[in-house]
């Protein structure tokens, strides 16, 4: 590079000088503004306005300019750095070794290009293969954690790379993360060691979570990462403990008594050490192999029940690893393979709103129908006012959606290029579509609400929760038959279907005998539902299943709970002072009193914490069931092995004494395999438990 004068130069290959002109400095300085913005919504705020592919895209031209002129690059660039400024929340927490950043390759020639500078590099001829270990990208939050003589001590956040937040509290809550590594297996435990990966959240808790807070009036988010991001960095773990994370570790920091040869070597001891790794990683010979598998899994990653966004590729010699050393944001040894992502563009020929059970009104916007990773969608949720006001979604708009953990559908932005001054700007209505009530936005919240207890819509939602499951689970009962029950005025609350009877049944459409008779059998066996369901079933604000199962366990039986004050309820373990409030506010309702008594009168009574336990004959003994069942519900078995003081997990570890394995099992049965947990088929359980009753 050569300076004259004032002007930025350089030297191109013909030896003729180049100038960054005063067009590029303005280019690059607003790219750096752009994603450095980006970054704190992303990495701290954890409320991204640009999708992931248009950060991609950012990034990638401010790299392509300063490689162009490289005086402009600044020490703050995105381009040297790695992650965002560390948050105040929570502690600093200085990394042993730097948690570094990956490349981006986006399609083989790009892989092709990194190979070849690395042989460079290390001096290979381009005929000796290289060896890679290939592992799915997770799309969740980076973590690092330090484990003393096998004992998790503390954890962070990536933070800027150098210093992360101290958020040890909050993993603690993470099912899947041991307190202490197993060290049954060799290599023995290192005195200190700093092992990384991501904690995630899967698509089934995202929907969840996500449509909770739609209906109690709190934050949803985006995606699956957001919500994960989002949980690890509450000030209350009982809240992180709420949503059900998960993580799978990959990487390693510093360490004090462990060394290892290879990424695959050391994948295997951390599944030896007790700690959860992905099983979808593969050891390619050559990039051909790594190429393969990349393809392979752009198409099988819509099966799995959490977001990958590409495949992170590794050389897997860790003496290579260190012969091609890092530069100053990321490993040389390491990329990130992208995937396009599942964005398409669709026109909004509508938006209407819907009422939920607590009378949150939701808008929705219907879309001209198009199809998303293989499912046609024709509506997409607007979450509330703000959210449109935010995106700026009109009618008429042609608008980018996704599946938000490849899920549920939402609108990811305006394209505002295609507007031609036709487009109508949504007003949110000031009356209830079902009732006609005035709606109200209560202060802190950001939906409107229909507080009329008796709106029609309100009353639907109310029973289709009540009957669904993980609430009383009556069969035979579903959106229909919730609709007709309550426009014929047999059900004004949950607690009148303890009082029908079969002619009333009988006069719906399509209602014959035997499924009147079936419908009422299941009514009435939904009486002795474990207490933790009843309690879910009731549809008091900010109680979930397992918020309903934390209360069952503590107060045994529902009038304990219904006289529990708001000291009592906040004293329980992940039991926040606001959700004690809303139990208590519940509870001293006039209304839910006289459903409480009318569910009395009727002959409701649950067990206390599912049912009395039959033995301890699985006292201490961890099951996960996985795949699916023929002969038992999922619940059922889980509820069996409670009964017998054994506990279910969602997760296989070390830790696990038996997987039960249904038809179809997947990840958790090879993780099982690998560890060498015992595995049962279903009847191999029927008749363990079987055996312990005629014993």
């Amino acid at each position: 590079m050569v300076e004259s004068g004032s002007g930025n130069t350089r030297v191109d290959g013909g030896g003729a000088i180049a100038r960054a002109g005063a067009a590029e400095q303005d280019r690059a300085e607003a790219l750096r503004a752009q994603i450095k913005r980006a970054n704190h919504l992303y990495y701290v705020q954890d409320a991204p306005e640009i999708s992931d592919a248009a950060y991609d895209a950012l990034l990638k031209e401010l790299r392509q300019l300063e490689e162009r002129y490289p005086e402009l690059i600044t020490p703050d660039s995105p381009t040297q750095t790695v992650g965002a400024e560390v948050s105040t929340t929570f502690r600093p927490l200085r990394h042993r070794q730097p948690m570094l950043s990956l490349d981006n390759a986006f399609g083989a020639d790009e892989l092709r290009s990194w190979e070849e500078k690395n042989r460079r590099v290390l001096g290979m001829r381009g005929d000796v293969p290289i060896e890679y270990v290939c592992e799915l990208k997770i799309d969740g939050l980076s973590v690092n954690l330090t484990y003393e003589n096998g004992r998790f001590s503390r954890g962070a956040t990536r933070g800027d790379g150098y210093v992360g937040e101290d958020i040890t509290r909050n993993l603690q809550t993470i099912e899947a993360l041991p307190r202490m590594l197993s060290t049954h297996e060799k290599p023995a435990l290192p005195a200190l060691i700093e092992i990384r990966g991501e904690v995630f959240m899967s698509h089934p808790e995202f929907a969840r979570i996500n449509a909770e807070a739609e209906e109690q009036g709190g934050r949803t988010f985006a995606n699956p990462r957001n919500a994960a991001a989002g949980s690890l960095r509450q000030k209350d773990p009982a809240e992180t403990a709420r949503r059900k994370l998960d993580v799978f570790l990959y990487a390693i920091g510093d360490s004090e008594g462990a060394s290892f040869e290879s990424q695959i070597q050391l994948l295997q001891t951390y599944a030896r050490w007790g700690l959860r790794t992905n099983p979808n990683v593969r050891v390619c010979t050559g990039l051909d192999e790594v190429i393969a598998f990349c393809d392979e899994w752009k198409e099988r990653k819509t099966t799995l029940p959490y977001d990958t966004d590409g495949v992170v590729v590794k050389v897997n010699s860790f003496n290579l690893q260190r012969e091609l050393g890092t530069n100053s944001r990321s490993p040389r040894w390491a990329i990130a393979y992208k995937y396009p992502a599942l964005q398409v563009r669709t026109r909004v020929e509508d938006i209407g709103v819907q009422v939920g059970r607590t009378g949150a009104i939701t808008p929705v916007a219907h879309l001209q129908p198009v199809a998303v990773a293989g499912v046609i969608v024709s509506r997409a949720t607007l979450h509330n006012e703000d959210e449109i006001r935010r995106k700026d979604v009109r009618i008429g708009d042609t608008v980018v959606i996704q599946r938000a953990g490849e899920v549920i559908p939402e609108v990811v932005e305006v394209v505002t290029a295609e507007r031609d001054g036709s487009e109508v700007v949504f007003q949110m209505p000031t009356n209830c579509p079902s009732c006609g009530s005035d709606l109200v936005r209560p202060e802190g919240e950001a939906v409107l609400r229909c507080l009329n207890p008796i709106c029609p819509k309100k009353v639907v939602e109310a029973l289709r929760h009540f009957t669904g499951r993980g609430a009383m689970d009556i069969e035979g009962i579903g959106d229909k038959q919730c609709e007709q029950l309550t426009e014929s005025g047999l059900v004004k609350d949950p607690a009148d279907l303890y009082s029908l009877t079969k002619e009333q049944l009988l006069q719906f459409e399509r209602m014959g005998d035997k499924l009147a008779t079936k419908i009422l059998a299941n009514i009435e066996n939904s009486k002795t539902r474990p207490l933790a369901n009843l309690i879910f079933a009731l549809g008091i604000r900010h109680i979930g299943e397992h918020s309903a199962e934390v209360l069952a366990e503590a107060f045994h039986s529902l009038e304990a709970l219904r006289n529990a004050s708001v000291e009592q309820l906040a004293s329980v373990h992940e039991i926040g002072q606001t959700t004690a409030e809303s139990i208590a506010a519940w509870f001293a309702d006039p209304r839910n009193v006289s459903i409480l008594d009318k569910l009395h009168d009727a002959g409701v009574r649950p067990t206390a914490n599912g049912s009395a336990p039959v033995s301890d004959q699985f006292a201490g003994k961890i099951f996960v069931f996985t795949g699916t069942l023929i002969r038992l519900k999922r619940d059922e078995a889980e509820e069996m092995v409670k009964q017998r003081g054994g506990r279910a997990s969602g997760s296989v570890s070390k830790q696990t004494s038996y997987v039960v394995a249904g038809e179809s099992a997947g990840s958790k049965l090879a993780k099982a395999q690998e560890l060498g947990v015992p595995v049962l088929t279903e009847d191999e359980f029927i008749e363990m438990v079987d055996d312990e009753k005629d014993a």
